[in-house]
């Protein structure tokens, strides 16, 4: 793992620890990296809860309780289905903090609506408090997937 991933991740568990508080991951496009780079902090099973790569939309509606009329209308790569992947790990995991993650790494899986590098991403609270945000990022698959990350890990720290 990087330096910054790493600072990142450190930083984001203090603050954990100092509100008492746990986090869990919804993932697809990303793969589990954020709880990767979560879980590489030594410590972090005080403040992280557990992840879960939900990649196929079955995954999405069998783990997390993703509508299935929400992926048919909207598809996997929209604010809708991240917000239901945040509220789905939150009810699952019982932590106080969740971020999900759906977009199209690529190279290939992406349209003209949902170009590859587009990334959706929500981050919600036990008490119902819900932010997204839609962000498009260039390069390689690696390097949409270790935006994503960090993206991730830097909202959670100001959210």
């Amino acid at each position: 793992m990087d330096d910054h991933l790493h600072q990142l991740s450190q930083r984001l568990g203090e603050q954990l620890l100092q509100r008492n508080w746990r986090i869990a991951t919804a993932e697809s496009c990303t793969g589990g990296g954020v709880a990767a780079a979560i879980t590489a902090i030594s410590g972090s099973s005080a403040w992280f809860e557990y992840g879960i790569v939900s990649y196929a939309n079955a995954a999405k509606e069998k783990l997390l309780g993703v509508s299935s009329e929400t992926l048919a209308r909207e598809g996997a790569v929209s604010e809708t289905v991240v917000i239901e992947m945040a509220r789905g790990v939150l009810a699952l995991s019982g932590a106080d903090i969740a971020v999900a993650i759906s977009g199209v790494a690529g190279p290939s899986g992406g349209s003209h609506e949902k170009p590859v590098g587009t990334v959706w991403f929500a981050w919600a609270t036990v008490t119902g408090e819900i932010k997204t945000e839609l962000k498009h990022f260039d390069g390689d698959r690696a390097e949409v997937q270790r935006l994503a990350v960090v993206w991730a890990l830097e909202c959670a720290l100001d959210f």
